[in-house]
């Protein structure tokens, strides 16, 4: 499939620089695959729109506090965006600026760039382990497109992210209260968590002509064996899944390769470069709450993939027609 088929032309003010008050308040663009009809309705009319004995899987992840202000050892400004732990005292990492060999920090710490690309990839090793200092000393990175200061680092965090180790938020999550998560537990809506740590390669375009030339980047994720068990329940009693945000439909359609491999294997923890496009056969997932996604990523061609490259480029037309606001603290799909 040609890259240039996920291409699209939004107006700059679409393009949410702050999230909405209060989060379930969105507005929520219901896409029917099977009927090809839409409905405009708000995320707080969730539980009217999902069915007792469904189940919501959700990513638990938490974004690091990975954006780091140091300097050379001759007082030049360097920042650092931490991508992912190697082990206790060693990070892949982008580091600003060239030529950086040494970088020093607050309160005594400091890194030595063993390695350095020209974009700015590189490998730190710390003198002491980073992470217990990160509440301190780090910032919540947010995405490229978003220029407007945060003025509460907590609305790029899911209410139930508990698992820190990403470099980005699950948007679709960000749009779920306390309250909410509550009603759809009351009225029967069986809520399960998996683990993704969402790398900045999720911003990153498929710079390929053709979408399957790209080469997907690598994830860390875990669906534990209580999970597993309420899906097949859930399955087996005739609800749905429904994957909160890509992240969560990309471990469970790993998962779900991995069990189809082995059966015997209930739950799945490791690296996932599980590259979903269109003509992917879904295996777990049964329905999808996502935000709306950058032009020519993979995250759109996954949509794609799953409702329809035809029915997306509709929604999308309609979305951008009706006002919708995109990207991480933006409005919401839920495809059905």
């Amino acid at each position: 499939m040609l890259t240039s088929e996920l291409d699209y032309d939004l107006p700059p003010e679409l393009i949410a620089q702050h999230p909405i008050k209060p989060r379930d308040h969105a507005r929520l663009l219901v896409c029917d695959r099977a009927s090809q009809t839409h409905q405009h309705r708000r995320f707080y009319e969730l539980p009217e729109l999902l069915r007792p004995g469904d189940a919501l899987v959700m990513n638990d992840t938490r974004v690091l506090r990975a954006r780091l202000h140091g300097h050379k050892p001759t007082g030049g400004k360097v920042e650092v965006l931490l991508l992912r732990k190697q082990n206790e005292r060693t990070w892949q990492a982008l580091v600003g600026g060239r030529r950086v060999s040494r970088i020093l920090f607050e309160h005594g710490l400091e890194a030595v760039v063993e390695e350095q690309g020209e974009s700015g990839a590189a490998t730190l090793t710390f003198n002491e382990a980073i992470e217990p200092h990160l509440e301190r000393l780090g910032e919540v990175p947010l995405p490229p497109y978003i220029h407007e200061p945060l003025t509460d680092a907590e609305r790029y965090q899911t209410v139930y992210a508990r698992v820190a180790g990403s470099a980005a938020a699950p948007t679709a999550g960000l749009h779920f209260t306390q309250a909410l998560l509550q009603r759809l537990e009351q009225i029967g809506i069986k809520l399960a968590f998996v683990t993704l740590h969402v790398g900045l390669d999720t911003f990153k375009p498929i710079d390929e002509e053709t979408v399957e030339a790209h080469t997907i980047h690598s994830e860390w994720c875990e669906l534990s064996e209580d999970t597993a068990r309420v899906i097949q329940q859930v399955r087996g009693s005739g609800g749905r899944i429904v994957a909160v945000g890509t992240t969560s439909a990309r471990v469970l359609e790993t998962w779900a390769q991995a069990r189809a491999q082995n059966p015997a294997q209930i739950g799945f923890q490791g690296w996932t470069s599980l590259y979903i496009t269109p003509g992917y056969r879904w295996l777990a997932v049964d329905a999808l709450i996502t935000n709306f996604h950058l032009p020519r990523s993979t995250l759109l061609a996954m949509i794609g993939s799953f409702m329809g490259m035809a029915f997306m480029r509709q929604s999308y037309a309609l979305a951008i027609q009706n006002r919708y606001r995109f990207y991480s603290f933006g409005d919401a799909m839920l495809i059905v």
